[in-house]
């Protein structure tokens, strides 16, 4: 996909005399300040995963009219999931207000994912969107503190000058040590003439593992998952992570590389599409219809491949791609198509969840825009 300038990332060269002019130019925000704005972020953050949420049809993920492919998890567990981590959202966009070190950002998200199954008896449901949403809590705080726009461009860039080295060193063990350990504990008769296609080398999926935390779906026991809070994001236990054995057996990146990147996923491949539907007139569904599928495209993700191998990810892959090829909803039956695809994603037990994930960031990106309006 060609991408306009403005969505790459900044050079190197430029960050330093960045965070210089950032510096002088920003506002002095007091306590009172700071926490009405991390407040509003928070029931954006909020608001965009109901958003998700809500729409539909979406092929083989829950919303309130059915549970998709799924048996353990309807909307009521995706809304207790969302109340549990509104506080969450508010904390890490604080902390991103007070240039907290990414070592606390992973502390909080740590803390959220415990919340969450807490609240979902042990259900995963929002475990992507704990850190790529907040990521970009965080990243918004960081933005308002140095006085710089709430733009796709500008928030990216606020991302990867303060948190983009770490971020780097962070998602550097997720492909020497753990995928070692993660290969070594598939059997190698599973791992071997694996077929995974060209989305596999994507620079996007920001699902399958990132402060050890699996996609959407995955890895949902209560005992596996309390156990995958421990020392840097690796689980306690002798057992890996769906998440994680996704990663080594299918060669798919996960959410940590995704934000090393600077989520690229959500500004190169989901806000474009977004925007591009926007600017024909569409509705905002149909925006958000053709975001979801641009994601499913593209990515690989980690949810479709830990329930469906790679032969479920190809079934996703080419119903996303022959939609948009159609037209996405610029198509006069573009809702029976999509109804369609998605009692096929339930016959096949497909579920795209980290697509869904990072719909919610691109509806939290775009919502962010508001907060520059006087």
């Amino acid at each position: 996909m060609m991408q306009d300038e403005s969505w790459q990332a900044p050079g190197r060269e430029s960050a330093s005399g960045a965070k210089s002019v950032a510096r002088a130019l920003a506002p002095r925000l007091n306590q009172a300040a700071k926490l009405v704005f991390a407040g509003e972020v928070a029931r954006l953050a909020v608001r965009s995963l109901h958003a998700e949420l809500c729409l539909y049809p979406k092929p083989g993920l829950v919303s309130p009219v059915d549970t998709g492919s799924h048996d353990d998890m309807d909307a009521g567990t995706f809304m207790r999931s969302m109340f549990a981590l509104r506080h969450y959202f508010k904390k890490i966009c604080l902390a991103g207000l007070n240039d907290a070190p990414f070592a606390q950002l992973k502390q909080l998200g740590i803390a959220a994912e415990t919340a969450m199954l807490r609240a979902t008896r042990g259900i995963n449901t929002h475990r992507g969107a704990i850190f790529s949403l907040g990521l970009l809590c965080a990243t918004a705080g960081r933005a308002r503190a140095q006085g710089t726009p709430m733009t796709p461009a500008a928030l990216r860039a606020a991302l990867l000058i303060r948190w983009g080295e770490e971020l780097a060193h962070h998602a550097a063990p997720a492909t020497s040590a753990e995928a070692t350990r993660a290969a070594s504990a598939v059997p190698l008769a599973q791992t071997t003439a694996v077929g995974v296609g060209p989305a596999a080398t994507e620079a996007g999926i920001a699902t399958a593992f990132a402060w050890g935390i699996a996609a959407r779906g995955v890895d949902a026991q209560p005992a596996r998952a309390e156990g995958n809070v421990a020392g840097g994001g690796l689980a306690r236990s002798a057992s890996l992570s769906n998440g994680l054995r996704v990663a080594a057996r299918y060669a798919v990146s996960g959410a940590r590389e995704e934000g090393a990147l600077g989520l690229p996923s959500v500004f190169e491949i989901g806000m474009p599409a977004l925007l591009a539907s926007r600017r024909r007139g569409a509705g905002i569904v149909e925006q958000r219809i053709d975001t979801l599928y641009a994601l499913m495209a593209h990515i690989s993700d980690s949810n479709v491949y830990h329930r469906a191998g790679p032969q479920g990810a190809q079934i996703v892959r080419e119903h996303a791609t022959h939609f948009l090829a159609q037209g996405g909803t610029a198509h006069a039956n573009w809702h029976a198509t999509a109804l369609a695809g998605h009692h096929t994603f339930m016959r096949h037990r497909l579920s795209p969840g980290g697509a869904a994930d990072l719909l919610a960031a691109c509806c939290f990106v775009q919502s962010l825009a508001t907060l520059d309006q006087p």
